[in-house]
């Protein structure tokens, strides 16, 4: 892990949830298994991987608090072995949008 990723981690602590994500990257990608989720960001198990630095845009569904969030994202890490997953950061997240995952985490992390 790099001095960055190593902030990060610390920064944004990571919670494992049963949820799912919908992304868009180089093709459709529907009803993604999340492994873990931050204020930072999230990685997705899919066995489509994007390349390391592509932009992606997902849509996290919380089914806890009946809504969704859309955010784009750009992927910092990929894994091309099982169990075939990818870190991805991120990006343009507007204060409301960055409330509701708060407010998500808040209810997972108990």
């Amino acid at each position: 892990m790099t001095t960055e990723e190593e902030r990060r981690a610390r920064e944004f602590p990571r919670y494992e949830v049963s949820a799912y994500v919908d992304y868009t990257g180089t093709e459709v990608l529907l009803y993604h298994r999340i492994q873990n989720i931050s204020l930072g960001g999230v990685c997705i198990q899919t066995p489509s991987i994007e390349e390391v630095g592509s932009i992606v845009d997902l849509v996290i569904n919380f089914p806890e608090l009946s809504t969704s969030l859309s955010v784009r994202g750009e992927v910092m890490w990929a894994n091309r072995e099982p169990p075939m997953d990818m870190g991805i950061r991120y990006i343009e997240m507007d204060e409301t949008r960055r409330e509701t995952l708060k407010q998500y985490i808040a209810r997972v992390k108990k």
